[in-house]
């Protein structure tokens, strides 16, 4: 719902989880406009007995629509009752069976089938039509009122099978929807942050779930549904566990791991992914439980298995079997599982699509799913809409072998390159990039940070998606290879502000900052480096510098002139406020509070220069436990805090630009009863790895961790406040340098808020604040959001009494 569209809906027939209550697209959709195979445009909606012989006398296409239609549905009507899936949820083929006439001739049409007898109405063979037939341009739909209250049930099973079997149980309570999660989503979200912290409904470790929706006038007749639910559930003994939650965020966070199923599906390692052939299958509520024994029984047999949700209020369930398609063996086995499951829907009378469409992978069942009469009116219903075929060919009818078009095949092969950054975690350069699988969640437009330039440009392959599609296409050979550092693929990764939102966002987890990364790289070496990337990759020197100079810096870095001449020469927007340089800068300031030049609260000993003797906190004494911080605080030696040393990472623009932000850390820090060190050797690479200039970066890591890790090691933590600094420690080190060194100070390295939350949650924090009342917003930072998240911001802001603090639901800042 995050980035669908009503044509889309309409092609479908969609519906989702509240079908139960509002039916499909097709109960909604009450007029169309739409073009015709001839150019002709038409208006499809409801008509009298009259004014339909009126259409169907003249002589363009339209009229011979009219006429076909009803005759069809006329001629075909015993085998259209015959065989029709008696579901609600069939999408499968055309939807003939709104066009059977009513008995008693009073002019109604799809009596006995439809949803909703009524007039004849030419719309309803477009919705679900998948465009074959015309192509839609304006809808009038009906809308509904939203509910006034909600509220859901949680209830966990052991396993599949017991889930699915207590759905008529649910459905005795008349609920707005009942949804399935399996294990294997829930363990997917459980190794993907954004959706870890979403599982607070999940106890214990249940093979599958039941959500139960409620809707209701009042909150009051919301929590009467639940308890009497609840109630009658622990009566039964259904269920190991039960949840009842009412909160708008509690249901929020439930339906968020639901709607984002198939993307943690697809997030699974390895070669072998959840494929959609056989997904999307509907039968009779009643006979769910017999659908799914067997179904699992199938995927057995075969040697596979597969991951299980959707919509068991209607018997629509999407199934996804684990197949490497890049093997010819898997490739069959493919073929054989979708011949078990046609056999096993049409026992059960069901629908082989429930939701999604035939398409190329279930177009061609329609035959025998429908029989050969009906499928020979599906072919003279395309025949009239479309006597040239050029409306989405090889859908609904003529459609291929279901293995002829596979995006990933026997004959897939990818081109290997030598790559600057580790990418063994995603499986190769190649990995990270198919790590995509087409949902097009960077296309939503109602929450979160993914994706900036989508949001900003509506371009497809300004998406997520978009730019991995062209990747994947140079790296198959579907496109030259040397397309890979072309041109025209660097526009198309270029608008790409590596804010990491998709590593967070999406729920695959595609990171296409870090691929855009060693693109650059890559691009750089065939086409050299320009004088801009140079500029920003340096900023860490060019702050420098303008500090020293900081008053003639300044004021020429105002001047209308010099921002006029930096965008021509490097493409810096010349409205845009430059930074200020500090004219004294933070190490400046820390090193005349050592030498006594200024009063702290941590006395001078406390912001001693880094060294790597054995002055450094011990592992004894006040340590923070249980935060994954062990070994910090040690003995109090002369000088030092009395709970240990922290390192504080100063970033450049702390450095630079924005000293006071490093003195608040550091006396913050202090009074937290911490020594501060300084110890970075380098930028932390992060303008370098924006850029492209990986080479220059691994040395720029390789120095800090020399710097740190001794520090580390005696037990120090390191302390930040920039997000996308501190976290490159955690995030970019790990594939640039190899050892364990790197891997220990990734796992000892905190932004500021991080470390006072653990220290808070060991009962070590002694920060007093005076009273006063502040309302406080937080834009959260991407790279943060993408890594950790913000919750450790918003409890911290929240330490003083009185402080109100929320956070926007917002997108990337701009600074990207």
């Amino acid at each position: 719902s995050s980035r669908a569209t009503i044509g889309g809906m309409i092609g479908n027939n969609s519906a989702g989880s509240h079908s139960i209550l509002y039916g499909k697209t097709i109960d909604h959709a009450l007029e169309l406009d739409v073009a015709l195979s001839d150019g002709s445009e038409a208006h499809l909606g409801p008509v009298s007995a009259e004014r339909l012989e009126q259409l169907a006398r003249g002589d363009g296409l339209e009229s011979r629509l009219y006429r076909e239609v009803r005759a069809l549905g006329a001629a075909y009507c015993p085998e259209i009752f015959a065989r029709y899936p008696k579901i609600i949820r069939r999408v499968s083929g055309y939807n003939l069976d709104e066009f059977v006439p009513a008995p008693g001739g009073n002019g109604l049409y799809g009596a006995g089938l439809a949803t909703r007898p009524g007039p004849f109405n030419l719309s309803r063979i477009v919705v679900g039509s998948e465009g074959t037939l015309a192509v839609a341009s304006e809808a009038k739909v009906r809308i509904v009122p939203l509910p006034k209250s909600k509220g859901i049930e949680v209830v966990l099973f052991r396993d599949l099978v017991e889930a699915v079997e207590a759905t008529g149980e649910m459905m005795a309570s008349h609920p707005a929807a009942t949804e399935l999660i399996d294990r294997m989503i829930l363990e997917r979200a459980r190794a993907n942050p954004e959706f870890a912290r979403r599982l607070s409904f999940v106890q214990g470790d249940p093979g599958a779930l039941l959500v139960v929706e409620f809707y209701g006038d009042t909150e009051a007749e919301v929590r009467s549904k639940l308890d009497e639910l609840d109630a009658r559930l622990k009566r039964k003994n259904i269920g190991f566990g039960h949840l009842t939650v009412t909160d708008p965020a509690g249901q929020q966070s439930i339906w968020k791991v639901r709607k984002d199923s198939l993307g943690l599906l697809m997030s699974v390692p390895g070669e072998k992914k959840p494929i959609a052939f056989v997904e999307d299958p509907a039968v009779p509520v009643e006979r769910l439980p017999e659908f799914v024994r067997r179904f699992t029984q199938i995927l057995t047999d075969h040697d596979t298995v597969g991951g299980y949700y959707g919509h068991a209020s209607v018997g629509c369930l999407h199934i996804r079997p684990l197949i490497d398609l890049k093997q010819a063996g898997e490739v069959d086995k493919m073929r054989a599982i979708a011949e078990d499951v046609f056999q096993l829907v049409v026992e059960c009378g069901g629908s082989m699509s429930g939701e999604h469409g035939d398409g190329l992978a279930r177009g061609h069942f329609n035959q025998r799913l429908f029989g050969p009469k009906i499928y020979e009116a599906f072919q003279k219903l395309k025949a009239v809409f479309d006597p040239h075929n050029i409306f989405n060919p090889g859908k609904v009818v003529a459609a291929p072998e279901m293995t002829r078009d596979l995006r990933y095949g026997p004959q897939y092969k990818t081109i290997q390159i030598q790559t600057h950054l580790d990418f063994s975690r995603e499986g190769g350069f190649a990995g990270a990039v198919e790590m995509c699988n087409g949902a097009g969640v960077c296309r939503k437009m109602l929450e979160g940070t993914m994706c900036p330039s989508f949001q900003g440009t509506r371009e497809e392959e300004h998406s997520t998606r978009g730019r991995a599609n062209a990747l994947r296409a140079a790296l198959s050979g579907h496109l030259p290879a040397e397309e890979l550092t072309s041109p025209r693929m660097y526009e198309t990764l270029d608008l790409c502000l590596e804010c990491k939102g998709c590593k967070r966002e999406c729920p695959s987890n595609v990171d296409l900052a870090k691929i855009k990364y060693e693109f650059l790289a890559q691009y750089y070496e065939r086409h050299g480096v320009p004088q801009r990337a140079r500029l920003f990759a340096g900023i860490g020197k060019l702050n420098a510098w303008g500090s020293r100079m900081a008053p003639l810096a300044n004021f020429m870095m105002g001047r209308q002139w010099v921002k006029n001449l930096a965008e021509m020469a490097f493409g810096i927007d010349a409205r845009r406020e430059f930074p200020p340089f500090a004219a004294e800068t933070f190490q400046q300031w820390f090193r005349r509070r050592r030498n006594g030049g200024a009063a702290g609260t941590g006395g001078a000993g406390g912001t001693r220069g880094a060294t790597a003797s054995g002055e450094a906190a011990g592992a004894t004494g006040d340590a923070v436990t249980g935060a994954g911080v062990a070994g910090v605080a040690g003995g109090i030696a002369r000088g030092e805090g009395r709970r240990g040393r922290v390192v504080l990472f100063d970033d450049c623009f702390l450095s630079y630009n924005y000293p006071q932000v490093g003195r608040a850390a550091t006396e913050l820090l202090e009074r937290a009863g911490f020594a501060v060190t300084l110890a970075k050797q380098d930028c932390c690479g992060r303008p370098m790895i924006s850029k492209g200039l990986l080479e220059q970066a691994r040395r720029a890591a390789r120095r800090n961790i020399e710097a740190l890790a001794p520090l580390v090691e005696q037990g120090a933590v390191v302390v930040g406040c920039e997000p996308s600094c501190l976290l490159t420690l955690r995030d970019e080190y790990l594939d640039l340098v190899k050892g364990p060194a790197v891997g220990r100070l990734a796992s000892q390295s905190y932004l500021l808020e991080e470390f006072l939350c653990m220290l808070q949650d060991s009962g070590r924090l002694d920060l007093r604040f005076g009273p006063q009342e502040k309302k406080l917003l937080l834009h959260g930072h991407c790279h943060q959001k993408a890594q950790i998240g913000t919750a450790s911001t918003l409890r911290a802001l929240r330490f003083p009494p009185g402080y109100e603090v929320s956070e926007i639901n917002s997108g990337c800042c701009g600074m990207a």
